[in-house]
């Protein structure tokens, strides 16, 4: 195929124009025979977009030799099911091997999944639900901005999720942050699942994007000279710009022109044949294609890696002394300041992105503000986008940091949050309020499920600090490890404990014994582990304190050193069955250690509201019950 990446001619030559529509041919023949051969797949989206998927994929500084690499253009496809069309795209391009994609689509150990994803080279995010992609988008070029590259970013999407919120979340950031960069790409076909868009959700595209202040462009989305023309002068008008792309669904399909059947199935053989045909090409490829099915993948596509570790100066922690001197969230806001101060504007150092959602006096990233004001991003009440964009950022070159209340940044945006496990991102979300620790606001923003919920996901690791001085140096760790990583805290004032001062280190999966005794063990996780210590010392109790901070990954032998010494007590304030006492029984199963004695105290109903003392007390989670419930253990 010809080269026009970085837009090499002000307009396409006739050839160049009909070497396009060649390749569009070969790609929709490739296209159909792979959701033909896997007896499913979105045939009729691929036909409607195939002309930009080519020519987006034809100009992108982006190619099977630099695709890996962070300083190029980024393209994201929203429309993850149209993925027929877009490996077909790819393939035109010399991205994947059109054989194999033809033969394997759809099938187990292939790369080639229903929806994109990143084990396909080409594919820098892979998208679920409609509507995410701009924010993907949004999150790259905020990243490409930080690094100080000038790259492009392409968000192909389809007309059918325009309505979605988080899209017009998406499209309002990218303007607030002048991202000229950011270039999107919507398929105006009008056709849904349903039928009729205009029958089924009707908007007007070009006031929606017009009224968040796009730079708006009509373009035949079947004509490789008018989409390449209008890519070339995308930004100039000083505006993100997209382009509403007029096509019709099935193009060049025949039958499957303009049905909206043909949205989700494959066509019958016999209009298969016809259409193959019809566009030049032998019926007799899914033959072949079947047959090549019947043999195990050959391609399993690229290995998607975490990002690199950060390159940072995290600083020495700070200890915190005395009774009540700070809470958790202060004291992360405090380590983020300082590290941030330290790799502000510094040659070499990975940059860090702090995402906030109009409430950085309650999540603490406002001395970090103060520090690096470059680098502080504030998108106002919009979760759903955020989640998404502070994923595609941290995999693009940067620390990507966001800090929210509990309920919002994982109850809210858990579909985005699960997106970032599966594309091997690597987000910090702090998770302040966390538990019953935000009492007075009630049931509705008492987060105790983020346990359960992030134990669903398999890369995901959580850090719940005991007090300011674990916060302090988890923070940093953070900051400095590659993956995703939550960090949950609540707002009380906390003891700082001597145990996490000095030289004391943050080591991912420990249990620190912080309270030595013999007739049994209580774990605790994060602020509970107060109150543990608070019922040891007012009912005399002999019990070892395992201060826990890291839920998901259970220190099995502190597991073992308390089931061989007696009754095991558990204690947090969240979901009884779904949190740490729940995850260290599981664990403790699978590796064989039975208990004399164990019970799990946790949140059993939606609280009250009050203050976090109250809301706790009444959850049976105070120090008069902890003593309570471990002397019953005891017997």
């Amino acid at each position: 195929m010809l080269a026009l990446n970085n837009f090499p001619v002000d307009e396409l030559t006739a050839s160049q124009v009909a070497e396009l529509e060649s390749a569009a041919k070969r790609a929709r023949v490739a296209a159909l025979t792979m959701v033909t051969a896997a007896k499913s797949g979105h045939p009729a989206g691929a036909f409607s977009s195939m002309e930009m998927f080519l020519t987006v994929f034809g100009v992108a500084d982006l190619t099977p030799k630099n695709c890996d690499s962070l300083t190029r253009d980024y393209v994201v496809v929203s429309h993850g099911h149209t993925s027929a069309g877009v490996y077909a795209a790819l393939s035109e391009w010399g991205f994947v091997d059109r054989e194999e994609a033809m033969a394997h689509f759809r099938n187990c150990y292939s790369a080639f999944q229903g929806h994109v994803t990143r084990e396909v080279p080409g594919i820098d995010w892979g998208t679920g639900n409609l509507g995410q992609g701009l924010s993907a988008g949004a999150g790259f070029a905020l990243a490409q901005r930080a690094n100080g590259h000038e790259g492009r970013v392409y968000v192909l999407m389809g007309d059918g999720g325009q309505t979605k919120g988080q899209l017009a979340e998406a499209r309002r950031i990218a303007v607030k942050e002048n991202l000229t960069g950011l270039i999107a790409l919507v398929d105006w076909n009008n056709i849904q699942i349903s039928g009729d868009r205009n029958k089924v959700m009707p908007c007007d595209l070009v006031k929606l994007w017009s009224a968040d202040g796009w730079e708006v462009v009509e373009v035949n989305g079947h004509s490789f000279n008018e989409i390449y023309k209008a890519l070339k002068n995308a930004g100039k008008n000083g505006k993100p710009t997209v382009l509403l792309a007029h096509t019709i669904i099935g193009k060049d399909g025949l039958n499957m022109e303009g049905i909206p059947d043909y949205h989700g199935k494959p066509p019958a053989r016999d209009m298969y044949d016809a259409i193959i045909k019809h566009l030049g090409d032998d019926p007799a490829i899914l033959d072949k294609a079947l047959e090549r099915r019947k043999q195990t993948p050959e391609y399993r596509g690229r290995k998607v890696n975490y990002p690199a570790a950060p390159v940072l100066d995290t600083g020495k922690a700070f200890d915190y002394e005395g009774v009540k001197v700070s809470d958790n969230r202060g004291a992360f806001g405090k380590a983020l300041a300082d590290v941030g101060k330290l790799n502000y504007h510094q040659e070499g150092k990975t940059p860090i992105l702090v995402f906030d959602c109009d409430l950085k006096p309650s999540v603490m990233t406002g001395g970090f503000e103060k520090e690096c004001p470059d680098n502080f991003i504030q998108c106002g009440i919009q979760e759903h986008c955020v989640a998404t964009m502070s994923g595609t950022a941290s995999i693009a070159g940067v620390v990507s940091v966001w800090a929210d209340f509990g309920v919002f940044g994982i109850d809210e945006v858990f579909n985005q949050q699960r997106l970032n496990d599966i594309n091997h991102a690597g987000n910090k979300t702090i998770l302040t309020h966390v538990g019953l620790d935000v009492g007075e606001d009630g049931k509705t923003h008492q987060c105790i499920d983020y346990v359960g919920l992030l134990h669903n996901t398999f890369g995901w690791k959580l850090v719940v600090p005991c007090d300011p001085n674990q916060t302090d140096r988890a923070t940093r760790w953070m900051l400095a490890t590659s993956g995703d990583i939550c960090l949950a805290v609540g707002r009380s004032k906390i003891d700082g404990m001597k145990e996490f001062t000095g030289s004391y280190e943050f080591k991912y999966g420990e249990a620190v014994k912080v309270r030595e005794g013999k007739d049994g063990s209580i774990f605790a996780l994060g602020y509970m582990v107060q109150n543990a210590i608070k019922a040891a010392e007012a009912h005399n109790l002999s019990v070892n304190i395992y201060a826990v901070s890291s839920p998901l990954a259970p220190d099995m032998k502190a597991i073992r050193e308390a089931a061989a010494l007696g009754p095991v007590l558990t204690v947090e304030d969240h979901h009884v069955n779904t949190g740490m006492g729940a995850i260290m029984l599981i664990e403790a199963a699978r590796a064989g250690i039975a208990f004399n004695k164990v019970k799990n105290l946790g949140v059993d109903h939606y609280g009250a509201s009050g203050t976090s003392d109250q809301v706790r007390a009444e959850m049976r989670l105070s120090p008069d019950a902890i003593a309570e419930e471990f002397i019953k253990l005891r017997g």
